[in-house]
């Protein structure tokens, strides 16, 4: 396996992360599970699945306090 699944929901500038899949199928199979309950079914537009490369740094350019 050389990539996980990110299955996302994000409204209003808040991302939750509802969890990390081996497969992009087990990543849609999720998102049915979760899409009927409340919030998630009134904005079912804020459902996305991210591929995320394993052993890959992904964040490299540090950070600055704002």
């Amino acid at each position: 396996m050389d990539r996980v699944f990110l299955l996302w929901h994000e409204y209003d500038d808040d991302a939750k992360l509802i969890g990390v899949y081996s497969s992009e199928e087990n990543a849609t199979a999720a998102r049915g599970r979760v899409s009927d309950k409340p919030g998630f079914r009134e904005t079912p537009e804020g459902f996305t699945i991210d591929p995320y490369e394993l052993n890959v740094d992904h964040w490299t350019e540090g950070y600055v306090e704002v």
